[in-house]
């Protein structure tokens, strides 16, 4: 009897005391999470990844020189960038191809950033990918050129009992 009175009173007590805590779950997409940062960026001058969130890939055309490096880096993982032809007034480099990723495909590692000695990849804070059709998920290099827009309203604090949201 003792047990049991003592176990509901613990289960009232744990009750109670999360009552008055703000809950963690975002009523997306009303809410959505705000992220500190640019995003996730690779200094190969230094061999350092600069932290950040791993999102849509942005791509600065006049840094591209057509390498294809990142190409090679994702070739053994995800299979999801491809060199394709720019038209001539996009032309950049001399041999006028750039990277075109799948998203379908993409599994948000960063090795095309970190594989890149140009800085022409980065990825930013946009995590909002979602299409209605397959072909909806690649992005050309011109829509990679385009910075997104990324509303944030919300914030994670991470507290010593944990991480709420404000």
């Amino acid at each position: 009897m003792t047990n049991t009175a003592t176990g509901i009173v613990r289960a009232l007590n744990s009750g109670i005391k999360h009552i008055a805590t703000k809950r963690f779950t975002l009523r997306y997409p009303e809410e959505k999470l705000k992220f500190v940062g640019d995003g996730y960026q690779f200094d190969p001058s230094t061999g350092v990844g600069i932290a950040g969130l791993k999102g849509r890939h942005m791509l600065f055309h006049d840094h591209c020189t057509g390498c294809q490096l990142c190409s090679i880096a994702c070739e053994g993982v995800a299979e999801a960038i491809a060199m394709v032809k720019v038209p001539e007034e996009q032309k950049q480099n001399k041999k006028s191809i750039m990277p075109q990723i799948d998203y379908g495909k993409c599994v948000f590692c960063g090795l095309c950033v970190d594989a890149c000695p140009f800085y022409a990849l980065y990825m930013t804070n946009d995590y909002e990918l979602s299409s209605f059709s397959k072909e909806g998920l690649i992005y050309t290099p011109a829509q990679l050129a385009v910075k997104p827009y990324v509303e944030q309203d919300s914030e994670i604090v991470i507290t010593k009992n944990g991480a709420t949201h404000g």
